[in-house]
């Protein structure tokens, strides 16, 4: 593992497939030119609206986000992570799976993971989200891809975020990067996303990379934004504020093994 860029992306996703995916070229190219080599898109890049909508089209979606991504993967040479797009239950055809796609320069799909928290919860600003009424819930844990270059990298997707036990599974993986690509609510994000955040980084001395949706999406959904990277010290190293753009730090592997000398805190853990 060498010292590199990588990008978190943050995006304000609508109902349009074709509309997404070209502002998400646009800020993967924004990325690229910045020098990034590992590049996330958030959750729901593709598409965010309606439940009935995206289940009605998510073949389409599923489709043409994998060819999306194989794309960018070879035509911009980086690896690159879709944060989250329905796949359709091949033996449900009323749910999806919330999948993350990670993809290398060569355009070949090399770790995924389904969404296994959802997020069916009623928010104090009055908005309700049931995502399990159109998602069907993975049952695996996360994978690890292990790359010579970018070191071990674990996926996860947003309302996992709260969730200690799935990236402390990952951290007894010896994962160096953690992924949270999310679609955060704008009513929690603002109390609860960069805390999570934060102490998903320090408690697993490891960096997280977490892009994210900002903005108004359609009707009522607002999402939080600050897509950020956050070093294993919790040092935020990267932030996207809130309108579309990029967050672009460095992930150093001397800094991983500083900080894990100094706080040694995953070899000191007595319940296992």
């Amino acid at each position: 593992m060498k010292p590199y860029l990588a990008a978190a992306i943050q995006m304000t996703s609508k109902p349009d497939l074709e509309h997404n995916l070209l502002e998400a070229e646009e800020l993967i190219d924004l990325a690229v030119r910045r020098g990034a080599e590992l590049v996330s898109l958030p959750e729901n890049f593709a598409f965010l609206g309606l439940e009935v909508d995206k289940l009605s089209q998510a073949k389409n979606i599923a489709l043409k986000s994998r060819e999306f991504l194989k794309k960018m993967a070879q035509r911009f040479q980086i690896t690159i992570l879709g944060g989250g797009f329905p796949v359709p239950v091949p033996d449900n055809p009323a749910k999806a799976y919330n999948t993350a796609v990670l993809v290398t320069p060569d355009g070949k799909e090399v770790s995924h993971y389904q969404k296994v928290h959802l997020f069916d919860v009623n928010v104090p600003d009055g908005n309700t989200y049931q995502e399990s009424s159109t998602v069907m819930a993975g049952t695996k844990l996360p994978p690890i891809y292990v790359s010579e270059h970018l070191g071990k990298v674990g996926l996860s997707i947003c309302y996992d975020v709260r969730f200690p036990e799935l990236y402390r599974y990952l951290a007894h993986q010896g994962v160096d990067v953690l992924f949270i690509p999310a679609a955060f609510t704008a009513y929690t994000g603002k109390d609860h996303w960069q805390v999570l955040l934060q102490a998903r980084a320090i408690e697993n001395t490891a960096y997280v990379i977490a892009p994210a949706q900002t903005g108004n999406h359609y009707q009522r959904r607002y999402s939080h934004g600050h897509a950020m990277i956050i070093d294993p010290w919790g040092v935020i190293l990267a932030d996207a504020g809130e309108h579309p753009g990029v967050a672009v730090a460095e992930i150093d592997p001397n800094r991983l093994q500083q900080v894990r000398r100094q706080m040694p805190s995953l070899e000191h853990r007595v319940f296992v």
